[in-house]
């Protein structure tokens, strides 16, 4: 994988950390449907997990050898 498609990784990653910020405080705060609570807190929890990984796999590849 290059640094570029690392970047955006990161890039996409911390994208999803914020949307499930804001899909757990909306299912938690905003909606009284039950069914809409649980899919949106199913969604979130997905896209921090997929996070969490992606970040994890950045970290330790580590650099890519510079530019060639």
């Amino acid at each position: 994988m290059s640094s570029m498609d690392k970047m955006w990784l990161s890039f996409y990653a911390m994208g999803f950390m914020v949307i499930s910020m804001g899909l757990i405080y909306v299912s938690r705060h905003k909606l009284n449907n039950r069914f809409l609570k649980i899919v949106f807190a199913i969604i979130a929890y997905s896209l921090l997990t997929f996070s969490f990984f992606a970040m994890i796999y950045l970290v330790f590849n580590g650099p890519t050898g510079g530019s060639r």
